[in-house]
């Protein structure tokens, strides 16, 4: 009887450790079924609405407003690049800078503690607050909204991003070619800037282009800087620009015409497709990096 007590009691655990396994995998399954699931059908929902309208003088005319045809959103499109390079210019520079700091010089230190902590509040940030906060500063002593107040606001958002990743791709070097670097003589500055660098730049460049196809589609912040204009984007630095997530929100929900909506949901394909191909870029580069 005691040697049948024992069996069962060990049984048991490897019940519920099978029941339990089971569950998770049950709801892992579910759960990527529904996430893919969402993506699918926000997808089918914008190709299926978007492409009605796309042709090519939808993507090389300029916006027009209701009632004059041959409008398009050639300006929308060049002033997006335009915001979004510009942050770039702005951000990823000191972000790299400040995430080589934090992975190589103060990797335990309370500076690098308060810049981490610093950072990752940033990246909680609702964006509206970055927008109201360069309007602020920026928007309302210049008196005029800009494109370039449009990148300042989308490089704030940029730069915890761009920092953070590039401290942990730095952090993925192996710490034997610091090692044989300084046994060779070389300085730690040069040793970070050409053998640690070098060696993680598939997954800097993988963090700059995350952080690019997360501020392309943002909305909030260019409203309150960048705003709008059917114009081309001429007045980069000192009039209100042209860009894609303004006119999505402006033709899809404050326009009471059909075609406008249109317009809108043409739109809206067309910057999702951008955010797929940036998207599968650095997955494939993520990917060749792994593989090496």
């Amino acid at each position: 009887m005691q040697s049948l007590s024992n069996i069962e009691s060990k049984r048991r655990p490897l019940f519920f450790r099978k029941l339990v396994d089971r569950c998770v995998r049950i709801f892992s399954i579910f759960s990527i079924t529904l996430a893919i699931g969402g993506m699918l059908w926000i997808l089918w929902t914008v190709i299926s609405h978007g492409i009605k309208v796309i042709d090519w003088g939808f993507l090389t005319h300029p916006s027009k407003p209701y009632g004059i045809p041959d409008a398009g959103i050639a300006n929308a499109l060049i002033g997006t690049i335009f915001i979004t390079l510009g942050s770039a210019i702005i951000s990823v520079p000191p972000a790299i800078a400040a995430g080589i700091y934090l992975a190589e010089f103060a990797k335990h230190s309370k500076t690098g503690n308060f810049l981490r902590f610093c950072a990752n509040v940033m990246m909680g940030m609702p964006s509206i607050i970055v927008g109201l906060f360069v309007y602020i500063i920026l928007v309302v002593p210049l008196g005029t909204f800009s494109g370039l107040a449009g990148s300042i606001a989308l490089s704030i958002i940029m730069f915890p991003v761009v920092m953070r990743t590039t401290e942990d791709m730095l952090g993925m070097v192996s710490y034997t070619l610091r090692e044989s670097a300084l046994a060779l003589g070389m300085t730690r500055a040069r040793t970070t800037l050409c053998i640690v660098c070098r060696s993680a730049k598939n997954g800097l460049i993988t963090g700059i282009l995350l952080a690019l196809a997360r501020v392309s589609g943002e909305t909030a912040p260019l409203l309150f800087t960048a705003l709008f204009s059917d114009s081309w984007p001429t007045g980069y630095f000192s009039h209100p620009t042209a860009n894609m997530p303004v006119l999505i929100t402006e033709y899809s929900t404050n326009s009471p015409f059909e075609s406008m909506h249109a317009a809108g949901w043409g739109a809206a394909l067309i910057i999702t497709a951008l955010v797929l191909i940036i998207n599968i870029c650095t997955r494939i580069i993520f990917k060749e990096k792994h593989g090496k």
